[in-house]
């Protein structure tokens, strides 16, 4: 594994800013845009994945790391719960879910690989 040097450098971190940026520009269209609770809570989810990885670098310690990670990881679980929501409310398309759904299973494998792996460095 390559030496991490900033957060940024964290794969995960990556694709679950991308996957943020997604449920915004989603969030903010049609029908969706008008459902102010549901809008504002899988925005908070989606935003909560990247920045509980950033702290939890930031943190220092595999331990803390770890503890920061799985809250990320459970993130990724709301925001898929979430999902299932806005495909029944016909906010998004079947297809539109189904890409999101995959983005978070990637970004949630990653999490687990990353916490497998710094609970074994210890």
């Amino acid at each position: 594994m390559s030496k991490i040097n900033s957060f940024e450098d964290i794969q995960a971190w990556q694709n679950a800013q991308d996957l943020a940026n997604n449920i915004y520009e989603l969030s903010g269209t049609g029908k969706f845009c008008d459902d102010y609770a549901l809008k504002d809570q899988i925005r908070k989810a989606a935003v909560s994945i990247p920045s509980n990885i950033a702290e939890g670098f930031a943190r220092e310690t595999n331990q803390e790391f770890v503890r920061f990670l799985f809250i990320a990881k459970g993130s990724t679980a709301e925001v898929q719960s979430q999902l299932y929501t806005a495909k029944s409310q016909n906010y998004i398309t079947e297809d539109k879910f189904d890409e999101l759904y995959q983005q978070l299973e990637v970004i949630s494998k990653q999490l687990s690989k990353f916490i497998t792996y710094l609970k074994n460095a210890d």
